[in-house]
């Protein structure tokens, strides 16, 4: 019988954190994930599909959520002589920082982060406020490749659901190669999960990683 992790109540990032743990001293070939929302039935599952496995998701009620994890034939996600795990010590007795967020690669240069964390730029007049993120998001694009990637949290994530100049802005910065990620925990606060219309629903954890590999963090 597969392993089960019961991630029933718990908030952003923990169930991908907790998946990742079983990843990192297991690696089992197959287990379950009980979460209680859509952004972590996206989240996990996103996780758990870039590390080698394929997931099935069964909605039992409005309020719980099943994903059944198998491994795809030939697929690990790291070696006995891979990295240290996050949490492990290397020979040196040093926990290693790759661990705790992935492999960075230190010879980019200019990779940018911009992380926006409310539907308005600047405060004074909201009106104002809309049309100059309007504007700073169609400007974005000007940073060329150092744009990598655009994050939004708590208002920010209404950019991504309702119809107008920033939206489309978004839109754009995806089709040109833009990662764009929005908080889950975020637009399940506002309601906004089912009203998602561009961009990637992410959490904290992604966010984080986001950040620490980042050359540059722009918040307008």
């Amino acid at each position: 019988m597969s392993q089960q992790l019961n991630c029933l109540g718990l908030v952003c990032p923990e169930p991908v954190i907790r998946c990742r743990s079983l990843l990192a001293s297991e690696q089992p070939d197959t287990f379950s994930v009980l979460v209680d929302n859509s952004a972590a039935v996206e989240n996990v599952s996103r996780f758990l599909g870039k590390n080698g496995y394929t997931v099935a998701v069964e909605q039992r009620s409005d309020a719980e959520w099943a994903l059944e994890a198998v491994r795809r034939e030939g697929d690990r996600t790291a070696d006995e002589t891979g990295p240290a795990e996050p949490g492990q010590s290397t020979q040196s007795g040093q926990s290693t920082l790759s661990g705790l967020f992935g492999q960075f690669s230190h010879s980019r240069v200019g990779r940018s982060v911009v992380l926006i964390t409310t539907e308005t730029l600047g405060r004074g007049d909201d009106v104002l406020g809309r049309a100059l993120m309007g504007n700073f998001l169609t400007t974005l694009p000007e940073m060329g490749d150092q744009l990598w990637r655009v994050v939004l949290l708590n208002g920010g994530v209404r950019l991504a659901c309702e119809e107008g100049k920033p939206l489309e802005a978004l839109k754009a910065l995806v089709k040109q190669g833009v990662s764009l990620y929005v908080c889950g925990t975020c637009l399940t606060h506002y309601g906004l999960m089912d009203a998602k219309k561009v961009g990637e629903t992410t959490n904290m954890l992604d966010i984080v990683t986001s950040l620490a590999e980042a050359d540059k963090v722009i918040r307008p």
